[in-house]
């Protein structure tokens, strides 16, 4: 490891929070939360306009595995144009656990993304306290975390591409919460 990537490393994990912060930033909240988690986002572009679209619906923090997942990088910062600084990103040991404390604790609701799943987007209640789950680039929500979800939507698709790549699917499912959210007032 070379000095210039050594502290980029310690740079980019001071704004990271862990899991004994998630609950902390969540208790101070007066509205129904809305959360993202990312399922093994490994392209820093990808993360970083996630969490660029994240700040931009109003989301109250970004979940993602310490393992097999990029981190808060300089690129990430730099492709999130400020969401890095104002959404919480919060990495954790075990996503699979951390949405089961989640369900107990906070009675969220948990809606992954799957091209195989019968409803849409469109069709599912995303009004109430609730975590949008996108999967990695390529293989999707791991088996455990789908199995963890309340509900798995698609987003509809017309053309002759069998899906989106994760950071657009990510803002077509925030904005249809924001969208729901809104219509509800």
């Amino acid at each position: 490891m070379n000095r210039k990537t050594k502290y980029a490393d310690i740079s980019s994990s001071l704004s990271e929070k862990t899991e004994n912060d998630l609950f902390e930033i969540l208790a101070n909240l007066d509205h129904p939360l809305f959360i993202l988690i990312l399922d093994c986002v490994q392209d820093p572009h990808n993360l970083g306009a996630c969490l660029r679209s994240a700040d931009a619906a109003g989301v109250d923090a970004v979940i993602a595995p310490k393992d097999r997942a990029v981190g808060l990088t300089n690129t990430v910062r730099r492709i999130a144009s400020g969401g890095a600084e104002s959404v919480p990103f919060i990495r954790v040991t075990n996503l699979a656990r951390t949405m089961e404390t989640l369900k107990k604790e906070t009675n969220l609701w948990f809606v992954g993304t799957s091209d195989k799943a019968e409803q849409t987007i469109h069709e599912i209640d995303l009004t109430g306290p609730m975590a949008i789950v996108m999967g990695a680039e390529g293989q999707g929500l791991r088996r455990l975390t789908a199995q963890k979800c309340d509900f798995l939507a698609r987003i509809p698709m017309v053309g002759s591409v069998e899906c989106l790549n994760v950071s657009v699917a990510t803002g077509v499912c925030l904005f249809e919460a924001v969208r729901q959210r809104r219509n509800q007032t």
